[in-house]
């Protein structure tokens, strides 16, 4: 038998060839150098290991050599695999793209008999019913739902409080119901409500049908009922009963809140979380304030600068972390969602934060009225009396001149990350997104102005902020933000994790 004959390690390095860069972008973090690939991958390194590396002096056998290699920043022999390898990742990053637009809210009525602060809606008192969407605009609204290309579709119905017209929602699923029949999707229905009106037979409904209920809660008594006033004061007492009574006939995971922070809730974050402990949640989302509708006329009452925000948001996670490390799972929604974007290569459907912009493209609104916007924001634009995003009307136009016109597809270009002023060089930019709506209504035109954008001074922060906490944490924190990703406690990924200090 022949002796095999192994060539010496030399051979091959003989053979290397000097290496090349393909794209990345850094910053400075935690005093060292952040990279970041096209596709969102990335190292931390020492400054003296990346100027070896941009000064093309990394040797082969440092440990950041073969990890820039394997991240695709490095390149050392033939381009082919390494090219489709990202090709791969990129198409899995962008798969949101899949399917054209997902997401349809409906508005199915502008009546409310809350009068929030922060209200994003230009809403009208519960007698005036000319505010209520019609049959005849829901139909035609769903031509236009069914004309996606989507094979899954999520209608949401918003207002106003949309249980003020609840026989319009009932004939929405039921029509969209008997539509998929011969034109086959899955489809998903939500009810965005504050409760207060909530029926036995209205859940009865939404349970035959599978409709999941959004609901608002801001915290305990004290809070909610001050952002979120009605008749009687009781709007805490009616979502809280609300909540308990749609679990009890839904079931307990198809009932989720959402909070809006207001300058009430700024210096009272352990009292938000608790509340929604208390409540049997494990999930909350820190959302801040809108520019529009009413939470514009109230601004000095409820707002707060970007800044006054960001230190609301880290003190609430570092709460929210703490609770974790004391055995209960608990998740900050808008980390959880970032986290995603940072430590996997997959997509989250999150339209805020997409490239190009998921105005129109992943979401559409259908106002009471028939008028078809690119976003809710664009909605509540339109209620302050400005239709720059208003696509059409489902009682005039086609679902080409809307889906395929001017202004989507100027939304579109002005709105990728890849080309825009600031963000192009940006090394966050893949987690990031823009948001042509809220450029327009702060800054007055669609590109924006990065330097003085509340939109980017957030999210830059935040990226950062989490970047910190993962790679300056111990063990413990890191499993927590995985299990954040997951979706499932510690305990399950990582059993024994309790040892770990």
């Amino acid at each position: 038998m022949t002796k095999p004959i192994f060539r010496e390690p030399s051979h091959f390095e003989e053979r290397r060839r000097p290496y090349t860069f393909l794209p990345f972008r850094y910053l400075d973090l935690a005093g060292q150098k952040l990279l970041v690939n096209e596709v969102g991958e990335h190292l931390l390194v020492p400054d003296s290991t990346f100027e070896a590396f941009v000064s093309k002096k990394l040797q082969p056998d440092a440990v950041a050599y073969g990890d820039l290699k394997a991240k695709q920043m490095l390149l050392d022999g033939p381009p082919d695999v390494p090219i489709r390898m990202l090709a791969t990742k990129y198409r899995t990053k962008r798969s949101f793209l899949s399917g054209f637009t997902r997401l349809h809210i409906f508005v199915v009525s502008l009546r409310c008999e809350h009068s929030c602060h922060y209200c994003q809606v230009s809403r009208v008192s519960t007698d005036k019913s000319r505010y209520d969407m019609t049959v005849e605009t829901a139909n035609r609204s769903l031509d236009l739902v069914f004309r996606s290309p989507a094979p899954e579709i999520s209608i949401e119905f918003q207002g106003g409080e949309p249980f003020l017209n609840f026989d319009l929602i009932r004939h929405v699923v039921e029509e969209a119901e008997r539509r998929i029949v011969v034109e086959p999707r899955q489809v998903q229905f939500v009810i965005t409500t504050n409760l207060a009106l909530v029926t036995d037979e209205i859940l009865e409904f939404c349970r035959q049908h599978k409709i999941l209920i959004s609901t608002s809660l801001d915290g305990p008594a004290s809070i909610h009922n001050t952002n979120r006033p009605r008749p009687g004061n009781d709007s805490h007492e009616l979502t809280v009963r609300g909540i308990e009574r749609a679990r009890s006939i839904l079931g307990y995971d198809q009932v989720s809140a959402l909070m809006t922070t207001t300058k009430l809730t700024l210096d009272r974050p352990e009292e938000v979380v608790d509340e929604y402990v208390r409540l049997g949640f494990d999930h909350i989302v820190l959302r801040p304030l809108s520019p529009y509708g009413f939470a514009v006329k109230t601004k000095l009452k409820t707002g707060y600068d970007t800044d006054a925000y960001l230190r609301f948001y880290e003190r609430t996670l570092a709460y929210v972390i703490e609770m974790n490390r004391g055995g209960r799972f608990f998740v900050e929604g808008f980390s959880q969602l970032l986290l995603t974007k940072i430590l996997t290569p997959f997509a989250t459907g999150y339209v805020d934060l997409q490239s190009p912009a998921g105005a129109g493209i992943s979401a559409a609104v259908y106002n009471y009225d028939g008028d078809v916007y690119v976003s809710d924001e664009a909605r509540m634009l339109a209620e302050m009396g400005d239709k720059t995003f208003r696509l059409g009307s489902v009682h005039s136009d086609t679902y080409e001149a809307m889906f395929g016109g001017e202004l989507l597809r100027t939304l579109v270009e002005s709105s990728c990350v890849e080309s825009l002023p600031g963000c192009s060089d940006c090394a966050l930019q893949t987690w990031c997104g823009s948001d042509p709506v809220e450029n327009y209504a702060k800054q007055g035109n669609i590109i924006g102005h990065r330097p003085t954008s509340d939109f980017c001074h957030r999210n830059m922060s935040i990226i950062k902020h989490l970047l910190r906490l993962y790679h300056e944490g111990d063990d413990q924190l890191r499993h927590i933000f995985w299990s954040w990703v997951n979706n499932r406690p510690v305990a399950e990924l990582v059993p024994g994790l309790e040892a770990i200090a």
